[in-house]
């Protein structure tokens, strides 16, 4: 008996040998052995489009989510070193409403930066395929924030995910998978509420995600002016862009005080730069706006049985402090474009016209105040630059 039982576990692990290497060769030929989904190669249009932007097949990745305009974009490193559009596909459904993810079981898609490695990739989903943003992350963590599940995933299905189709999560899924087996350790997710234009920023600007918004658009901005995924850092419960600590082994703490760092000396000033002009057309967008929601109500008073007093009680109630800082700050938006003799008649006007706005009264013809400079973006952390040698 002992000989017969020897004999078939012989034979059971030469079985089992001939079906790893049965399974080895599928994996090696792919479609000539019926390979499994997870392993298809990329399309064949990708694979072009690849070839023709200097692509390697399995170079690094990054993927930006945007929901308002329910795009998902593939950016891919070219021969230079810098990141290029590869693909843009259609997001099929993505739940919830503009704004961050909450806690569990609000239905809102995650908006945020987010790193997947290969452990968060998921052959076996039952969404076809997906890979997991890794919600929460060290800011969501931070700010007490809860989820689980959160995916980007085939089968058009969603319930707090990014859902794309089955043709469309193949292709994905086969770019991370690729960009894993050049060698990239993770990449970058970045989701935002929509493209971070000045357009957006000043649509939304009365939206209570304000803040978090403009928080993003500095990481949109890192991306924009050096075509390279920014690296993500959190401290005070912010993040930080492309931060090196100063001191070698200091670590940043999402909850605790940032350590010393610094930014490279070109992105800093580059970011800068592109953050200071966007803040003056934002500006100059919101008073257009303005203006226009002003003469929209007049006309309607006129012709619409509403009094001109009743509009201005009607505003009454946005007499807040908040709004006056931005009366100030978009004052001081109209006076870059005339000459210097001018500068103060033209910010007295803009600083009267947005006060009448957010008061109860008419700015009389008595004394006006100047508005202040201020600096558009009191919360963000002050970029530390250290120049390069």
């Amino acid at each position: 008996m002992i000989r017969v039982y020897q004999r078939e576990t012989g034979k059971n692990v030469k079985r089992a040998a001939a079906l790893a290497l049965t399974l080895t060769l599928a994996a090696c030929q792919g479609t000539e052995f019926a390979a499994e989904k997870h392993q298809q190669p990329v399309s064949k249009s990708l694979s072009s489009k690849m070839q023709s932007r200097d692509m390697e097949l399995r170079s690094p990745i990054m993927v930006r989510l945007f929901k308002q305009e329910s795009e998902l974009e593939i950016w891919k490193q070219t021969q230079s070193g810098q990141y290029a559009l590869l693909e843009t596909y259609e997001i099929c459904k993505w739940s919830g409403k503009l704004g961050p993810k909450f806690k569990e079981g609000d239905r809102q898609a995650p908006e945020g930066f987010y790193e997947v490695t290969p452990g968060l990739m998921n052959p076996l989903s039952s969404y076809y395929l997906a890979f997991n943003l890794g919600f929460p992350n060290k800011f969501d963590r931070a700010h007490d924030r809860t989820g689980s599940n959160l995916m980007v995933h085939g089968a058009c299905s969603s319930s707090g995910c990014y859902a794309m189709t089955d043709e469309q999560i193949a292709d994905i899924y086969s770019l991370g998978r690729d960009s894993f087996l050049g060698g990239q350790r993770k990449f970058q997710v970045q989701a935002f509420p929509f493209r971070m234009t000045p357009q957006n920023m000043a649509k939304h600007a009365n939206s209570e995600h304000y803040e978090f918004w403009r928080m993003l658009k500095r990481g949109y901005d890192n991306f924009e002016v050096t075509r390279r995924p920014p690296s993500i850092e959190v401290c005070e419960k912010e993040y930080v862009f492309n931060a090196k600590a100063d001191t070698s082994g200091a670590k940043f703490n999402a909850r605790g005080a940032c350590p010393a760092y610094t930014v490279p000396e070109h992105i800093a000033v580059a970011v800068a730069e592109k953050q200071a002009r966007d803040a003056r057309e934002i500006a100059e967008i919101r008073i257009a706006m303005e203006v226009s929601r002003r003469r929209k109500k007049k006309i309607a008073a006129l012709f619409g049985g509403t009094s001109t007093t009743d509009v201005a009680k009607a505003e009454a109630p946005n007499a807040t402090p908040e709004n006056v800082e931005t009366a100030k700050v978009l004052a001081l938006a109209t006076v870059e474009p005339f000459p210097e003799s001018q500068k103060a008649s033209e910010s007295e006007r803009a600083f009267s016209y947005f006060t009448s706005l957010f008061s109860r009264s008419r700015v009389t013809d008595g004394k006006k105040v100047v508005a202040e400079v201020r600096n558009p973006y009191p919360n963000a952390p002050a970029p530390r630059v250290k120049p390069q040698l």
